[in-house]
């Protein structure tokens, strides 16, 4: 099989060709969608999902999951909106908020590694129980009036462009990203991790350490990602980002990164990340209803876990044709 061939089936291209056919449609054929407001408004959305999205990337290809990144970010929002009522500067505030993700992340981290629980049910229980806290710290308020800097760095422009000005440390921290999972021995060691756990150990990773690593960073990310959204919106709410899970976890997966874990591409799940986005945007600029967009958004998320597996299949059985279909040496046996 054609080396372009074998690329052109992997999964993680063809989100990123999806996406490209995607704003080549909707810019010819969708009302308003290539205006500078309304691209602003689909990446000034999309960005929450992307922030964590980074860190989810890598805790998936450990074979592990994170679904308190919500409610971590809920809760840091509810922490600040609290904070700020009771007059600390938003400088002061933020340093906070972001160590208060860090102490989520590790209690996840701690649960999993130390106790050895399974992350998926850890998370789900964290999930709640961060929501509810963040509803016992502010209630049924929703605090604004943040300082006007800081609310134009979250929702404005850079000038008379298109692109939000929270962007570009967006993708600083996207650089980050994939030099630290594609270029770096931790990157390696998480890819390790994935496939196999127990070889990764007596490979001599220290697998809890690295695991614990991550559920930190994905706290830390999940409450930066709070005080962006309470800034972004001009609102701070218990219950900001709710159900952003799903939607990280739909886009991480979309974009070929393998649940099992060992498998997948940073590029692939920013790829699907903002794919979902686009999809999103679209169906509201079409005028679909709500509820519709969540049956697209669940579908999407079927695909995503069934799709890099039909493409893999596809590259073995081409795989398996070629070699059955090679001449062979004599008195050498076939593969079997």
């Amino acid at each position: 099989m054609p080396e372009s061939l074998t690329r052109a089936v992997r999964w993680d291209t063809v989100v990123g060709a999806l996406l490209i056919v995607l704003l080549l449609f909707s810019f010819s054929f969708v009302d308003g969608f290539g205006n500078a407001l309304n691209l602003s408004f689909l990446i000034g959305n999309t960005l929450p999902i992307a922030l964590i999205a980074l860190p989810m990337t890598m805790l998936v290809v450990s074979g592990e999951i994170d679904m308190s990144v919500a409610s971590t970010a809920g809760l840091s929002g509810a922490v600040m909106g609290a904070l700020w009522n009771q007059g600390m500067t938003i400088e002061a505030i933020i340093p906070i908020c972001l160590l208060l993700g860090v102490v989520c992340g590790l209690i996840n981290g701690l649960l999993v590694t130390r106790l050895g629980l399974p992350s998926l049910a850890v998370t789900i229980g964290t999930l709640a129980a961060y929501r509810g806290i963040a509803q016992i710290v502010l209630g049924s308020d929703a605090v604004t009036g943040f300082p006007e800097p800081y609310l134009d760095f979250s929702a404005g422009r850079i000038g008379d462009s298109f692109l939000p000005q929270a962007f570009l440390p967006f993708l600083v921290l996207l650089a980050i990203a994939v030099v630290a999972l594609h270029a770096t021995p931790f990157g390696r060691s998480l890819f390790a991790i994935g496939a196999s756990e127990e070889a990764a150990r007596f490979a001599g990773i220290r697998v809890k350490r690295q695991k614990l690593i991550l559920f930190t960073v994905t706290g830390l990310m999940a409450s930066l990602t709070g005080v962006f959204w309470a800034l972004h919106y001009s609102s701070a709410r218990y219950d900001n980002a709710t159900g952003l899970e799903l939607s990280v976890v739909a886009a991480v997966l979309l974009g070929g990164i393998d649940f099992d874990g060992g498998k997948g591409t940073l590029g692939g799940a920013i790829a699907g990340v903002f794919l979902l986005g686009a999809l999103q945007n679209v169906m509201s600029l079409l005028n679909v209803s709500a509820q519709s967009q969540i049956v697209v958004t669940g579908a999407l998320l079927v695909v995503s876990v069934l799709g890099p597996r039909v493409a893999r299949q596809i590259v073995v059985a081409r795989a398996g044709h070629r070699a059955a279909a090679a001449p062979q040496l004599p008195g050498v046996p076939p593969p079997a």
